[in-house]
């Protein structure tokens, strides 16, 4: 969404390197590349500044260019996608009636002073008609024709402020059957205004998903579709409406790109009344909402992780920064293991930051950094693992999260702005260092779903149940064994929304009743002050009677809810830990992320053999300080059999050994970056080669049996030797 794709002509990049190797050279398959492991999006021609060797290039944009981008990728290695943008994007053909012979301005998005919302110019957000998800199926055809193996229709978001156009109020007569009325007037208008927008977009986008079944089915292919969608929650704080979990329930979804970055990580939050960013840890719970939108669905999603962010007024050190903290938080998702490395890699490698400053102060991209970041991306690529270990607090609690989050933002009682209904009940447990999670409502029914949970906690303030159904299967979790704390005192103007919960406004019933109904309780088998958990069969609920957001600004209202959940922990018959940091092995690497703002905070030494990979140097460390607030990413070198060859632990380039040849491997990177190699070799060489060419700065640590070498990466690929005496 704000992700400046309009601008990306305009950045100084040497665009006609693509065009300089008439025959490029070939790169050797990668055996774990139809596995999608890693990808990134460009809407350029292949450059060596956007050469991350990824599996997977997002080819973006959907124009005259297209089939040439897509050769010019494809044909050096790499699987192609085609993302293009749903709710906006350069489709003037659309507004001014070259599609269909009618003006659709009227449908770009309005907000109640008449104003349309935009990403630039004419570049309007859509109110999606029926026959704009027909237009938007007619534009992707030619990257099916160009042989995209997969189609991202990307970010569908319905701005809360908007409503207001005269295609809007179409489209409302023509699905309430009733004339429009204006949102901010009444709660009944803004909820109905919000599940409308859901509506429209999931329509939109169930119309492309058919068009390329279609295809499929007529081409005898097996085209793909996902949706790059922001979090759940960062939609809501943001005041954004979009389909979210319904789209994991349309025929020909196959999943979603997780947008999770600086950018949405970094929108200040409440905790102990301070409000404050906090990187980390939304990016913690964002990457969580995400994982629970498509567990149990059968869908495939990949974590967004980008160097920098939109916002080019940031120096490198905070892009830095603030780029190790969101990938530590996704890394601690062990269920995931592909990855977006990046979006716009030539804007990273290619970009100068920070922008609005003097001339003077602005610079390429720091070598160590550059370094760092390929490093890692190719640690991502390794993530499938099996073997999986959690140091941190207590384990099996979730906050359960509804879309009806994003349906309360605006006007004319919108819920809190800063999100401190979620984020009160979530930040006091990922501060204690217990890896809580955002579970999605509309999933409690699907099988399985709820099992790895012991004890949720849930609030109506701020969100609804959109049916019925997920109190019945909150039920029959509760009677199996799992305990239930709600927080909520009742106050939340939208209760009182027509709705199935009130027979469309014919009673006064509210959602908790309907809950507790179905848990067989009523509100006076609970004390006035809430103090314990009432059995149901084998589980229990506990009631406080308080609104969430006080947990977030009061540390009295914090503590009172850490001793609800402390007790349900117990009765859960689990043991309440919490820890200063949460620490993750996943195979030979081990995550780890320092927490701090308790009072409790303290350093946390691991002991062993390490490779810190956020260190370009890729040094080995006998010992390492988890400090409050850092971030890690550690190499175990304890956990890596050794063999009599050399093996390649880390490098920051694609490095695939050659099946032929042992000690030799082809490598590839981007650019004019540092590249450094790590291997693991029982002595040492007598002689590095690059292409036949000698090599000198390398060095053997005899103590860990450890060679680095070290070169300029080029975006060709070379054959990088080792020999041994």
């Amino acid at each position: 969404m704000r992700r400046f794709t309009r601008l990306l002509p305009l950045l100084a990049f040497p665009l006609s390197l693509a065009a300089q190797v008439s025959a490029p050279p070939a790169f050797p398959l990668d055996p774990r590349q139809a596995e999608e492991r890693t990808a990134f999006q460009t809407a350029q021609p292949w450059s060596a500044n956007g050469n991350l060797r990824s599996d997977v290039a997002l080819v973006y944009g959907i124009n005259p260019t297209l089939p040439d981008r897509i050769r010019g990728w494809r044909d050096r290695g790499y699987r192609i996608h085609v993302m293009t943008g749903v709710a906006w994007g350069d489709y003037q053909d659309y507004l001014y009636g070259k599609f269909d012979g009618v003006n659709h301005v009227d449908n770009a998005q309005t907000d109640k002073n008449g104003n349309k919302i935009s990403h630039g110019g004419d570049v309007y957000y859509m109110c999606p008609a029926e026959n704009y998800g027909e237009y938007l199926s007619q534009g992707i055809t030619p990257a099916l024709a160009a042989g995209a193996e997969a189609i991202h229709l990307e970010e569908p978001e319905f701005w809360a402020r908007a409503g207001y156009s005269e295609g809007f109020k179409r489209e409302w007569k023509s699905h309430y059957g009733e004339d429009w009325t204006p949102p901010h007037e009444t709660v009944d208008g803004q909820w109905k205004s919000s599940k409308l927008k859901y509506f429209l977009y999931r329509r939109a986008l169930q119309q492309v998903f058919s068009h390329v079944t279609k295809w499929n089915k007529e081409h005898s292919t097996n085209v793909r579709c996902y949706v790059p969608t922001h979090s759940l929650i960062n939609y809501a704080h943001w005041c954004i409406v979009s389909p979210q979990s319904s789209l994991a329930m349309l025929d020909g979804c196959d999943g979603y790109i997780a947008q999770v970055w600086t950018g949405t990580a970094r929108t200040p939050n409440f905790f102990r009344g301070e409000q404050r960013e906090r990187t980390f840890e939304t990016a913690f719970l964002e990457y969580g909402v995400m994982q629970n939108l498509v567990r149990a669905t059968g869908r495939r999603v990949w974590y967004l992780n980008d160097p920098i962010e939109d916002n080019p007024r940031h120096d490198w050190e905070d892009y830095r920064t603030n780029w190790e903290s969101t990938l530590v938080a996704s890394l601690l998702q062990p269920e995931v293991w592909r990855y977006e490395v990046a979006p716009w890699p030539e804007r990273v490698f290619g970009g100068k930051y920070p922008r609005g400053g003097p001339r003077e102060n602005r610079r390429s991209i720091p070598p160590e950094y550059a370094t760092e970041l390929q490093v890692v991306n190719q640690a991502l690529a390794d993530m499938k693992q099996t073997d999986i270990e959690w140091t941190c607090g207590t384990q099996g609690l979730g906050v359960l999260v509804s879309d009806s989050l994003m349906f309360q933002r605006e006007l004319p009682t919108p819920s809190d702005p800063n999100m401190a209904h979620f984020y009160g009940q979530a930040l006091p447990l990922v501060k204690r260092g217990i890896p809580v999670e955002p579970v999605q409502l509309e999933n409690v029914g699907l099988p399985g779903f709820l099992d790895r949970f012991r004890v949720l906690t849930l609030s109506y303030q701020g969100q609804k149940p959109l049916t019925p159904e997920v109190h019945t299967a909150l039920a029959k979790w509760v009677r199996a064994g799992g305990v239930l704390v709600v927080a909520d005192d009742d106050s939340d103007p939208y209760n009182q929304v027509k709705e199935w919960w009130n027979e469309g406004g014919k009673t006064t019933a509210i959602p908790r009743h309907h809950l507790f109904s179905t848990l067989g309780l009523k509100d006076g088998d609970f004390p006035a002050e809430g103090g314990e958990i009432r059995a149901v069969e084998k589980g229990g609920v506990r009631w406080l009677r308080q609104n969430p957001v006080r947990i977030g600004l009061h540390r009295r209202a914090e503590d009172a809810w850490i001793d609800a959940l402390r007790q349900a922990v117990e009765k859960a018959g689990l043991n309440w830990t919490e820890s200063p940091a949460f620490q993750l092995r996943r195979g030979p690497y081990r995550i780890a992320a320092g927490l701090d703002e308790t009072g409790n905070d303290r350093e946390v030494t691991v002991t062993g053999s390490f490779v810190n990979l956020f260190d370009p140097q890729l040094r080995a460390v006998d010992s390492f300080i988890v400090k409050p607030g850092s971030r890690s990413l550690l190499l175990d070198l304890e956990r890596i059999p050794r063999a009599e060859t050399a093996r390649i632990l880390a490098s920051a380039c694609k490095a695939l050994p050659d099946p032929a040849a042992p000690n030799r491997w082809t490598v590839e990177g981007v650019a004019e970056t540092p590249a450094i190699v790590l291997a693991a070799a029982a002595r040492a060489p007598s002689a590095v080669t690059l292409d036949g060419a000698p090599l000198t700065d390398f060095d053997y640590a005899e103590k860990e049996r450890l060679v680095r070498v070290r070169f300029p990466n080029t975006s060709a690929p070379r054959v990088l030797e080792m020999k041994f005496e």
